[in-house]
């Protein structure tokens, strides 16, 4: 019994460290905060919430079906790292030029105005998909899930790892919404200067990680196209 609840514990780790060094939750809080500054602080805590579940559900489902989804139309994950990559890079850069909301009360009446359904659409896109949970982090779901269910047999394959990987998950989630949820409190020990210079080297970063998986996913889509034709 001992034994069992140590594997499982190691898997939980296991998931954590492949899953939080990618995504960064607290380096995405500027980034959110950015996104969100002409938002109420009601609409934040209702954005951070369903960015957490939606990356729940994004970060499961790729571990069990993504490799299902992508071999079903064809596609190959040198593709979805291209693609997603270049999602990141054009927010990034967006956000490199973005002008900064102003903090006053009038420009702060522009988001008590958006629905619900509104906040719903942007907190799926692109807040939960590209920018918390982009394509490097899906590809490392769906290399563990392969991982996970490969290894093993009986308990360790059916039960053992799939509970592992929903506590994991769940815990990635909840730590992407805390963070989120008190990213004020975060940044706000740096001043408006410094949250602004902090969140434009965030997305000078997070434009290079862009890039970084463009050239990944090119470097595979290359390689594989050098090797047919030798």
């Amino acid at each position: 019994m001992l034994a069992t609840l140590m594997l499982f514990i190691s898997k939980v780790f296991f998931v954590l460290a492949a899953l939080l060094p990618i995504m960064n939750p607290p380096g995405m809080v500027p980034i959110f905060l950015a996104q969100t500054a002409r938002n109420t602080e009601a609409q934040r805590n209702y954005l951070a919430r369903r960015i957490a579940i939606s990356s729940f559900v994004l970060l499961l489902g790729s571990m069990y079906i993504g490799s299902y989804v992508l071999e079903f139309f064809g596609v190959s994950l040198p593709v979805v790292q291209l693609s997603g990559g270049l999602l990141i890079t054009f927010s990034a850069w967006r956000l490199l030029n973005d002008t900064p909301a102003d903090a006053s009360p009038a420009s702060m009446q522009t988001g008590e105005h958006i629905s619900k359904e509104e906040l719903k659409q942007r907190a799926f896109y692109p807040l939960a998909f590209p920018l918390t949970v982009g394509p490097g982090s899906v590809s490392v779901a769906i290399t563990l899930g392969a991982s996970m269910t490969q290894a093993g047999h009986g308990i360790l394959k059916y039960t053992l790892a799939p509970a592992a990987s929903l506590v994991g998950v769940a815990l990635v989630s909840f730590f992407v919404f805390w963070c989120y949820r008190h990213g004020e409190k975060l940044t706000r020990i740096l001043g408006a200067t410094g949250e602004l210079i902090f969140m434009r080297l965030t997305a000078f970063i997070l434009l290079c990680l862009g890039v970084q998986i463009m050239w990944d996913g090119f470097s595979q889509l290359l390689g594989e196209l050098i090797k047919a034709h030798a």
